[in-house]
């Protein structure tokens, strides 16, 4: 069953308020990410749940947390910030960037994110490199595409990513492993299915010929609206938000008044 949704329909995701809803929403997405698997012929073993807290307070993560869940992914780095910060008690807790990043904060990814899923500059490939040489450390990576080609999203042309990896093997201390997209957010399946296609398609063609060092094992396509039709597609991790915790009861911009930039990850 594929269940594409306006950000606005909150009805479809009850806000999940103690562990035991939590626990069975888990439950629930991990058995729709077998059945999506199964259909297409895949191991289940071989996505990745990864759920995103954007907005969610620290108690309901601590219950996530409980419930089985160690790693989140987190749209705006001061927000990561702080709540890594305040549970820092959860040693084996991982932290995924998964939003948009400014080069002022990359000195705080590179600190203490254990991921960063959108990459989509020189400049921030740069920023990074320079913070993680001086952490001692590095960094998995995900080169962020714009494959439904709506000026509100972020990520490369799909044309301009052959050049773009030509160039990331200059910054050792980045992981590149693999694509990552947003599709357009409609209930029409075939569009949605196409973005999710092309990532695909595009990494298949990209390993043909991969600088050293360069790997693009994983795509990280799929949030709690679609992402089944993105395992049917190949996806390796999905990121789901509102299907484990709720929807949110308002709209980004709410959280994020300042906000009139291209459209992030709305899980």
């Amino acid at each position: 069953m594929h269940i594409t949704l306006a950000s606005s329909d909150i009805a479809a995701y009850p806000k999940a308020h103690n562990f035991l809803a939590i626990q069975q929403n888990l439950r629930a997405v991990r058995e729709r990410i077998t059945l999506a698997c199964n259909r297409a012929g895949r191991d289940p073993a071989t996505v990745r749940l990864l759920p995103v807290s954007k907005t969610i307070d620290e108690s309901r993560i601590r219950l996530a947390y409980a419930a089985g869940c160690l790693e989140f992914g987190e749209n705006k780095v001061q927000e990561f910030a702080r709540k890594r910060q305040n549970m820092a008690d959860l040693a084996d807790l991982r932290w995924s960037v998964i939003g948009h990043l400014q080069t002022n904060k990359a000195r705080l990814v590179a600190h203490f994110a254990s991921e960063f899923q959108a990459l989509d500059s020189l400049r921030v490939a740069e920023a990074l490199d320079r913070r993680l040489q001086v952490e001692g450390r590095g960094l998995d990576v995900f080169v962020q595409v714009n494959t439904s080609g709506e000026t509100s999203k972020y990520g490369l042309q799909p044309n301009d990513v052959p050049a773009f990896l030509r160039q990331l093997p200059a910054f050792s201390a980045l992981r590149v492993r693999g694509l990552m997209t947003l599709a357009m957010l409609s209930a029409d399946t075939p569009r949605v299915r196409r973005c999710f296609a092309l990532l695909r398609m595009l990494r298949d063609r990209l390993r043909q010929d991969l600088p050293a060092g360069i790997g693009l094992n994983e795509l990280s396509m799929g949030m709690s609206g679609d992402f089944e039709i993105a395992i049917e597609e190949g996806a390796t991790v999905v990121r789901i938000g509102q299907a484990i915790f709720g929807a949110r009861a308002l709209p980004d911009s709410h959280y994020w008044p300042d906000s009139n930039t291209p459209q992030e990850d709305s899980t």
